[in-house]
């Protein structure tokens, strides 16, 4: 009888033997239903043979036996999910010893999906990938291409694919030196040093028609120099901006991008400037703050680096990746910098203390985020021994709250940078 129960299964070449009673203990799946009718039975080896991987069938048997399924970890994820999903069981019944493990392939793929959109590939797309992103693949495989839809893309490669050529790279490289020195002249201009001193205004005071004296209103400007070096670098901009905008595959998301926003607008505010420094020599009207302020934007050309540099895409997509561990991070502090600030407020009010500095909550916040984020200026301190007390339990509060959520930022940095040198 207990012959007659006992099956043998070969799997991959490795038999394996069992009884149809522990088969049976997983209704509907695939070994549940062996007959002697299928077509993989062997009524001479009395044995049924599946071309699978053993590896991974010895966990699923397993499974049979005790009702727990382990992952193997000599095997893939996707391998053991195909593999699972031939036998019919189900891969969320992984117990939670594996499920770790099991699941970071997981975000393997997820990584490397992100990793295709990135567009970080040194490799050069062939000119079939080239004319379908450019919406020319019928035209191409007709071989009906016009002038235009041949010079398109190959300009489009000079400017937006430096590694397509010799010559993207020098324009690649010409780009990222006008954006440091434009970043450079931006930060110097504002030196002492470097600035000169010229007359704005003559004042004339006279009393009873007689001349009292005369005043200078002095203005310090920057040096003319930098104007023409500006000059030259948004020359540079407004050309590359306009040849990347006729040659882009579709002008709605090159519109759309927020690199290129910050270029218009770091561009269109030098235009501006001399516009209105123009105005000003005229004597037609007066410089605007306002306009000085938008001309901070200059400095966000730093982000156009990260078309030039496959590590700082990565940075970014890190950041992107890890916004829910930001969000908490930032939803923490926040909480915590209310409730400090609150307690070191009434903990100062409860002694005497005439150098008392927390006059009110809001000035509170300032210096619970600056010492939740151990950054300490000292500037602010609570002098009663409540106070330290609250002050202590802010600083180890704010330790562990940013220590919290980095390794995870950490470790998708790693995990993107990782996958990104193996693609090269």
């Amino acid at each position: 009888m207990d012959g007659e129960n006992r099956i043998i299964l070969n799997v991959g070449g490795i038999r394996y033997e069992t009884y149809k009673a522990t088969l049976k203990k997983i209704p509907a799946t695939r070994l549940s239903r062996l007959t002697e009718a299928l077509a993989n039975y062997d009524p001479v080896l009395n044995e049924y043979f599946f071309d699978r991987h053993p590896g991974v069938f010895a966990q699923v048997l397993n499974y049979y036996r005790t009702g727990k399924l382990h992952y193997p970890t000599n095997v893939c994820g996707p391998l053991f999910e195909e593999e699972l999903e031939f036998w019919g069981l189900d891969s969320n019944q992984v117990e939670p010893c594996c499920w770790s493990t099991y699941s970071i392939h997981r975000d393997t793929q997820n990584t490397l999906a992100i990793l295709d959109k990135l567009d970080i590939d040194s490799e050069k797309p062939s000119e079939e990938e080239i004319a379908r992103i450019f919406g020319y693949e019928e035209s191409y495989l007709a071989g009906e291409l016009g002038p235009w839809q041949r010079i398109k893309p190959k300009v489009w490669a000079l400017f937006d694919e430096p590694s397509s050529s010799p010559s993207a790279k020098m324009i690649s490289g010409t780009s990222v030196f006008f954006i440091c020195v434009s970043v450079l002249c931006f930060c110097l201009k504002t030196h002492p040093d470097l600035r000169v001193t010229e007359p704005y205004n003559i004042l004339n005071f006279t009393i009873n028609d007689t001349a009292v004296a005369t005043l200078w209103h002095e203005n310090e400007q920057p040096h003319v120099a930098f104007f023409y070096i500006e000059l030259l670098c948004n020359v540079w901009f407004t050309i590359e901006l306009l040849v990347r905008s006729v040659v882009a595959p579709n002008i709605i998301e090159f519109v759309k991008s927020p690199v290129n926003i910050i270029d218009f607008i770091a561009t269109l505010s030098f235009y501006m400037d001399v516009v209105v420094e123009l105005a000003v020599v005229r004597r037609k009207i007066d410089k605007s703050d306002i306009l000085e302020f938008i001309s901070i934007v200059k400095i966000l050309r730093l982000f156009k680096l990260t078309r030039h540099s496959p590590g700082l895409k990565i940075l970014v997509h890190t950041f992107k990746a890890s916004a829910k561990e930001l969000t908490l991070l930032v939803f923490f502090l926040v909480l915590g910098i209310v409730i400090f600030a609150s307690l070191v407020y009434y903990a100062e009010k409860s002694q005497d203390n005439p150098d008392n500095q927390f006059k009110s909550i809001p000035l509170g916040l300032w210096w619970a985020i600056v010492t939740m984020t151990t950054v300490g200026y000292g500037d602010m301190a609570p002098k009663t021994y409540l106070g330290m007390f609250v002050g202590a339990l802010c600083a180890l509060a704010g330790v562990l709250t940013i220590a919290l959520p980095v390794p995870v930022i950490v470790s998708n940095f790693s995990m993107f940078y990782s996958h990104t040198q193996v693609s090269y």
